[in-house]
């Protein structure tokens, strides 16, 4: 991994560029867009804000390549892997959310949110492919700008440093910020039950 790292670096923002469009292609890479990104603003500071939007870049790439090919063949592949248990669950709350399951899986980084299972719903279920774009450009520019600005104020051994030893906190706030973008979606969906229930 560190090996990785430093090669990406010393590509310098194309390394970037070039790692987060295959991680959101195909399978997750070793390293993650995340870390290279905190890593590279961190190691050339003045790139810090061109590294964000590669990585968004990036990542709009990939996740257009992803969700076209699951949009043309990619049914048979969804329905063997969340025909039960907890693909069947994800499955659900993508046909039932729609693209707010994709924003919150881009955004916010939660094991517990697979963000490739609710890409390929949502191009499975027929989502037009310009409002995916635009609900994923939402999700992760804010997220990239964030890494970006992290790294260019701590620096490389800082920001390391600094992160190990607020594991902790951040997965709380990471929590915090997920449940609350997940009760806001709940509460958008229980207003639509509502304007569609007769006598409500």
């Amino acid at each position: 991994m560190r090996h990785l790292r430093d090669v990406l670096v010393s590509w310098g923002p194309l390394g970037l560029l070039i790692l987060a469009t295959l991680e959101n292609a195909g399978p997750p890479t070793p390293g993650g867009t995340d870390f290279v990104l905190l890593f590279l603003a961190a190691a050339r500071p003045d790139d810090a804000l061109l590294c964000a939007g590669l990585a968004t870049l990036g990542s709009l790439i990939g996740g257009a390549i992803f969700f076209e090919v699951m949009r043309r063949g990619g049914e048979k592949l969804l329905v063997k892997y969340t025909s039960t248990g907890r693909g069947a669950r994800f499955r659900h709350w993508a046909r039932r959310y729609g693209l707010m399951t994709v924003f919150v899986s881009a955004l916010v980084p939660l094991p517990i949110l697979p963000f490739k299972v609710f890409v390929a719903c949502s191009a499975a279920m027929g989502v037009s492919r310009v409002r995916f774009m635009l609900v994923l450009a939402m999700a992760r520019l804010p997220r990239y700008l964030a890494l970006a600005y992290l790294g260019q104020q701590l620096g490389e051994k800082d920001s390391e440093a600094w992160l190990k030893s607020h594991f902790w906190p951040l997965l709380g706030l990471v929590t915090i910020i997920g449940l609350a973008l997940w009760a806001l979606i709940r509460r958008m969906e229980q207003r639509r039950v509502a304007e569609h229930t007769p006598g409500v």
